[in-house]
């Protein structure tokens, strides 16, 4: 069971497959998409995640998710002002679309704040994936070995890994949880892209995944 994956029907660019989070080895009954990216460099390290980076002056909506979905990011602060931006924001993102996902609602406001373009489209139709099968995510989910380069263009690329181990799909109707095993696929590795725009955040434009990656599995 996949629980951040989309439809195999859905068409996507190599250039904005959004693959976010997702769990166990894989279900035809779940969202899926396509999963393929070139391998990465990761690296190790295990700190506070830098969630509360930027301050709240731009408007940023407010995230609200239910009890049952959790996360642990082991991602460290940097010491660099724009990279824990990246994070924070990167992380934000995760999570708003999390809540669109939770609140069945495809036209949500808060994961255009933090994508814009084919991504945020790409986002929506995701979300409406969930929302025909009338289920959402829930679990724990963990995201770890982030690598954040920034580009002399003002745009960013975040590279990580997401254990997907103990992410499940909940249905709306019965509440019932559909657990599946832990596989080789449970381990994802994204690689995003991100601008900084006017408001000052960092909004993901590309996004793609490797299921399965061996580095993800250390």
């Amino acid at each position: 069971m996949n629980r951040r994956t989309m439809p195999a029907t859905i068409a996507l660019t190599a250039a904005t497959a959004l693959l976010l989070t997702a769990c166990g080895n894989g279900d035809d009954d779940k969202p899926k998409a396509n999963d393929e990216i070139a391998g990465v460099d990761q690296h190790e390290k295990k700190s506070a995640s830098p969630s509360s980076t930027p301050s709240d002056t731009v408007g940023r909506p407010k995230i609200e998710l239910p009890a049952d979905i959790k996360y642990v990011f082991d991602w460290s602060k940097t010491g660099d002002k724009d990279k824990d931006a990246v994070l924070h924001d990167g992380e934000q993102f995760i999570k708003a679309t999390d809540m669109a996902v939770a609140e069945q609602n495809p036209r949500h406001e808060a994961y255009p704040f933090y994508s814009e373009g084919k991504m945020a489209a790409t986002t929506q139709t995701y979300v409406q994936a969930y929302v025909d099968k009338k289920i959402r995510t829930t679990g724990t989910y963990r995201f770890y070995d982030e690598v954040v380069t920034l580009n002399k263009n003002g745009t960013a690329s975040l590279v990580y890994c997401e254990d997907q181990g103990k992410a499940f799909a909940k249905s709306i109707k019965t509440g019932k949880i559909d657990k599946t095993p832990v596989t080789d696929k449970s381990y994802v590795l994204y690689n995003t892209a991100l601008r900084k725009n006017e408001k000052g955040v960092w909004v993901t434009t590309e996004m793609f995944m490797q299921r399965g990656n061996a580095k993800c599995q250390l």
